[in-house]
């Protein structure tokens, strides 16, 4: 047996190993048999001929119907994020405060909204700003569909600060009091910039679904990508490819996200490496204070000569 161990289970043997292949060809092998099955079903039923996608080769299709979709759905995601990440930091930081009265009621919103269904929110939220005349009745879908995104999204975003910043070392807190930092200066000079980096990956998926939640705004008639999809499919007959078409888009769109938060994050971190890197000044100077006979006054070390008197 292999003596190599991880932290949550022991490594497995060559047994275990020839299973797991085993069972990893085999499962293999079903979702490629199934896929093959779906594929053959759809091209029966005629849903893979090259009539069904000639539209989507045509500039007119994406301009008429998914690029002002795609645009409804950036619009509304985008906007939603930045409004998100703008209230989950300030209801993260509110839930660490010191005074009750501000402690209790962020803590309550926090826990409200994550309980609500995004859905009811924009339901809720619609029929409100109509009730009430809050927004144009050109803008009452886009202003729900982003309000319920944000409320929603930053709810999220504010326990996943909080968690980050209470998972630091009080070390860091302590030595922020040792200089004479406020408790606010700490939070935001020290504590928040090292929690929303270790965090990051969880913010980015906060903000994919976010992305993906717009597409709620179709229950209340904002145009977005999936309805635009929708609309086309009606329109040419077409709604599986369709609806593929919009998949594949928003993948695509959902990929650049991961892609660009990976990389905001690996600068991050080599600019915190870079940052705690040692003076090279200090640590020559580090080096020669442990050379023998070196008095730390000079530049050169004082070396003990047996014939010679210093």
């Amino acid at each position: 047996m292999s003596t190599h161990a991880t932290v949550l289970y022991d490594s497995p043997g060559p047994k275990a190993r020839i299973r797991n292949r085993i069972i990893a060809l085999v499962f293999g092998v079903a979702v490629i048999a199934l896929v093959t099955w779906i594929v053959l079903v759809l091209a029966d039923n005629g849903q893979l001929t090259a009539e069904k996608w000639e539209p989507f080769v045509q500039g007119s299709t994406w301009t008429t119907w998914l690029l002002p979709g795609l645009w409804g759905t950036i619009k509304a995601a985008a906007l939603s994020i930045v409004l998100a990440v703008i209230v989950g930091t300030l209801l993260g930081i509110g839930r660490l405060s010191d005074h009750a009265w501000v402690r209790v009621p962020s803590a309550i919103l926090v826990e409200g909204f994550r309980a609500i269904p995004v859905l009811i929110l924009i339901y809720f939220l619609y029929f409100m700003f109509a009730a009430y005349a809050l927004f144009p009745s050109s803008q009452l879908a886009f202003a729900a569909v982003v309000i319920s995104l944000t409320i929603y999204n930053g709810s999220v975003i504010a326990e996943i600060l909080r968690a980050g910043i209470q998972s630091l070392p009080n070390g860091q807190t302590e030595a922020a009091k040792a200089i004479g930092l406020r408790k606010a200066q700490t939070m935001w000079l020290i504590l928040l910039p090292q929690a929303v980096t270790a965090m990051l990956p969880a913010l980015v998926a906060q903000m994919v679904i976010a992305l993906k939640d717009s597409a709620l705004g179709y229950a209340i008639g904002y145009i977005e990508v999936v309805r635009s999809g929708m609309k086309a499919g009606s329109y040419f007959g077409n709604y599986l490819p369709s609806l593929l078409v919009v998949a594949a888009v928003m993948i695509i769109i959902n990929f650049c996200l991961t892609g660009l938060a990976n990389l905001l994050e690996k600068r991050l971190r080599s600019g915190r490496r870079q940052t705690d890197a040692p003076d090279p000044d200090v640590a020559d100077l580090r080096a020669m204070e442990n050379v023998p006979g070196y008095s730390g006054t000079g530049h050169k070390p004082r070396l003990n000569h047996p014939d010679r008197q210093f």
